[in-house]
């Protein structure tokens, strides 16, 4: 079977088992042609929650599939590669943070969306890397428990100078793999080139980019921007999803090494597999996805 054949196929077996197809933007482009939406994380579980379709098939890593089942708890939800997971979603634990946030009395938590449920449950509020400086400004403590990307935190410290945040440890290892050296490297090479980059690179990198931005801002920037030259600070598949959309335009990754493994996991065998053979269901601790909803309800109302 050829890609084409089996892409078509996965076309026809989702309309029949009435499921939904998100693709992060971080996948393969085989992946992201047969998806109904492409975008990132928190995009996706909104898209979903308005989906028609019953079933929700998440190409992506385990996080994203649990925000979209805690958004979405009336319907079947699937991972497309259940051994996918997010090395930064994953690096603290619910007693860590706990016992972190006595220390600082009157703080409030707030936990990037890319975390588990289970430290969503144990936070006063959710945020994306878009909404992180506004929501962070508009919380009434002065001291904030951020978690868990000290890259991203430092971003909204200095976006927002009147509060002051503490951090425990984590980050994201693909971006924080990048140097002020590759910047300077990469703005050498391209010297006509917008530099940009998302916030959990290193404050170094974020300080000398262009524009700093979500994956979906990077996106949007490039389609407003006159300019026909990037260079993308970001996993290495936003550069060739922006090659494919924007054909007359010209994208450099900053670093050819910025690749997910954890997002490289799914495969278009993967997702024709499911539709297949089919696949168990993620399943949620009841009190853990209320908890866990209610960290997301309040940044929703907040941003």
């Amino acid at each position: 079977m050829t890609i084409r054949e089996m892409q078509e196929e996965i076309l026809r077996m989702k309309e029949e088992k009435d499921l939904c197809i998100l693709a992060h933007t971080y996948q393969s482009r085989e992946v992201t042609e047969i998806a109904d939406y492409v975008g990132d994380s928190f995009q996706l579980s909104l898209k979903a929650r308005t989906a028609p379709q019953s079933s929700i098939l998440m190409c992506g890593v385990r996080f994203m599939a649990e925000t979209v089942k805690i958004l979405s708890p009336e319907k079947a939800v699937y991972l497309s590669s259940p051994q996918a997971g997010c090395p930064m979603a994953e690096q603290l634990t619910p007693e860590q943070v706990c016992a972190e946030k006595e220390k600082y009395p009157g703080c409030m938590t707030v936990a990037y969306v890319n975390t588990t449920a289970e430290l969503k449950a144990v936070a006063d509020v959710c945020v994306t890397s878009s909404s992180a400086a506004e929501i962070v400004k508009k919380l009434p403590a002065k001291d904030i428990l951020f978690i868990p990307d000290v890259n991203l935190g430092a971003y909204v410290q200095a976006c927002c100078p009147e509060k002051k945040l503490h951090f425990l440890f984590g980050g994201c290892p693909v971006h924080s793999s990048l140097t002020l050296r590759d910047a300077k490297r990469a703005k050498a090479e391209h010297p006509e080139a917008k530099l940009l980059v998302h916030p959990e690179c290193r404050p170094d990198v974020v300080a000398y980019a262009d524009y700093v931005g979500s994956t979906a801002g990077i996106i949007e920037y490039v389609a407003r921007s006159p300019k026909s030259e990037f260079i993308i600070g970001t996993e290495i598949s936003v550069a060739e999803y922006l090659g494919f959309k924007y054909p007359e335009k010209k994208f450099y990754p900053l670093s050819k090494g910025l690749i997910c493994a954890d997002m490289k996991a799914t495969t278009l065998p993967d997702v024709y597999r499911i539709l297949k053979e089919g696949a168990e269901p993620l399943e949620m601790n009841p009190e853990l996805l209320q908890n866990a909803r209610a960290c997301i309800d309040r940044m929703l109302a907040l941003g």
